[in-house]
């Protein structure tokens, strides 16, 4: 029988049996190997406008042809995306599906230029616990000339960053707060390691973080200050977008209010204290 095997992707250090799945439902001991089950396998595509990522100033006007798939390493529980992030039916479901290979994505893309694609997004659920299937394809694209960009949660180990980054021309990166309490015990995750995610990025591409506002949970002006600030200590931090987005109730979270719209003006302006650009989503 194989050995138990370490996942290094993230900081949850998964320890898997032969045939074992991790916390993401995507990586699995296969053979003696660490593998992506959705490597290909896509629940999601769409040509979508790029401030729907959001990312505001790279390429505004332009469209991007956007992909899933299953899987995430944080548990969140205010999803939007729960049906592919959290679904164990979802999951199994997917594995089964054809393998969409990255010259079949690229075909595809090349196709909706005349649409005004510019190249591909890796998003929906988390992209980086199938890092290699984003690498593939990031390679394949740059060659012809297409942009490459990455919506992350920003929870993976530098090594897993350094070998995406020269073929990632943007991200978007979600910050979802900035307390150690809100990262373990709400969404299962480290701050820590979106902080350092994070420093890499801004040094290597173009940069924009997403923080979701939630109320009584991340909504306070002194959190936003926390954010803005780090935000702004960033290689070129002051001109890093920062998109402040209004909460809406879902999936295990929709006993709550929406968060007001006056919160989230209020919390923009008090990030506009530090940055140059601060966009508010979802009002």
């Amino acid at each position: 029988m194989n050995e138990a095997l370490i996942c290094d992707v993230c900081f949850h250090h998964c320890l898997l049996k032969d045939g074992q799945t991790g916390f993401c439902g995507a990586r699995s001991n296969i053979d003696g190997k660490i593998v992506p089950l959705n490597y290909g396998k896509l629940s999601s595509i769409a040509l979508d406008p790029i401030e729907k990522k959001p990312l505001a100033r790279f390429y505004p006007g332009s469209k991007i042809l956007s992909v899933g798939s299953f899987g995430c390493n944080l548990h969140c529980p205010f999803c939007q995306n729960s049906e592919i992030s959290w679904s164990k039916q979802a999951c199994a479901y997917m594995k089964k599906a054809d393998t969409i290979l990255p010259e079949e994505l690229l075909n595809i893309a090349v196709r909706l230029k005349d649409k005004g694609n510019i190249g591909i997004a890796f998003t929906y659920n988390e992209p980086l616990i199938g890092y290699e299937y984003v690498l593939d394809c990031a390679k394949l694209f740059h060659e012809a000339g297409m942009k490459c960009v990455l919506v992350s949660n920003g929870t993976a180990e530098l090594p897993v960053l350094l070998k995406i980054l020269p073929y990632i021309d943007a991200m978007n990166i979600d910050l979802k707060g900035f307390t150690d309490h809100f990262y373990s015990d709400l969404v299962k995750g480290d701050l820590q390691q979106v902080k350092a995610f994070l420093e890499e990025a801004a040094k290597n591409t173009h940069l924009e973080v997403t923080t979701l506002i939630i109320p009584d949970e991340n909504d306070s002006e002194e959190e936003m200050k926390q954010i803005s600030s780090f935000i702004a200590s960033l290689h070129n931090g002051k001109d890093i977008p920062l998109h402040i987005s209004r909460f809406f109730p879902h999936f295990h979270m929709q006993d709550k209010d929406p968060t007001p719209v006056k919160t989230v003006y209020r919390l923009c302006d008090v990030a506009r204290e530090k940055l140059n650009f601060v966009y508010p989503g979802n009002c």
